[in-house]
């Protein structure tokens, strides 16, 4: 299949991205780099100097919301992805609100409480969304640790598992963006099995 061909089928969904960090980030930029139609990206975050060591953004965006900079930047690389930007703080309520009309869900939230809380709302209250989270990225190195499993019907994971963020053992550049690329390849394969 050309190239061509997979982004006019991509373009015909949304994807709905729950943080704009490490992950979030890079997963929107290959996202949109393949053609997905449409992404709804949610943060309530400000871009800051420590971020640029993983994320996709600029020294001169340092300040700006993350999903107003994130935006401007996709534009740049596809203007014909429709980008929906939310500057708010996820919850049980408004999960439903944002993403009400996504094919898939990305979590890439920082808060182990917070990934709970996603998963567990779409699982319950939005039956059959996929929903594709980043788990085990911290450090450097042992590249083959880092897989993509496929846990039920809907929940999917990306990650080594195991690697907590720390002082000692920081996200940085290389693990977060193998997960986050293996997010958004995970993505496109559902989107291109789904009709």
């Amino acid at each position: 299949m050309r190239f061509s061909e997979i982004k006019t089928h991509l373009s015909k969904f949304r994807v709905g991205i729950a943080g704009a960090g490490g992950l979030g980030s890079n997963c929107a930029v290959a996202l949109a780099r393949c053609g997905v139609g449409s992404l709804v990206i949610v943060d309530f975050d400000v871009i800051e100097e420590p971020n640029l060591n993983r994320q996709y953004y600029f020294t001169d965006q340092i300040g700006m919301m993350k999903t107003v900079a994130l935006k401007e930047n996709i534009a740049r690389i596809n203007h014909d992805v429709n980008v929906i930007i939310h500057q708010k703080k996820l919850d049980r309520i408004n999960i439903t609100e944002i993403f009400s009309d996504c094919n898939i869900i990305v979590e890439a939230l920082d808060s182990a409480v917070m990934k709970e809380m996603l998963i567990e709302t779409v699982q319950i209250k939005m039956p059959g969304i996929p929903v594709v989270v980043g788990s085990g990225m911290a450090g450097w190195g042992k590249t083959n640790d880092i897989i993509s499993r496929k846990v039920d019907e809907t929940l999917y994971v990306c990650g080594d598992e195991y690697s907590e963020v720390s002082d000692n053992l920081p996200p940085i550049a290389p693990r977060v963006a193998i997960v986050a690329n293996m997010q958004a390849n995970v993505v496109v394969e559902l989107l291109m099995n789904t009709k």
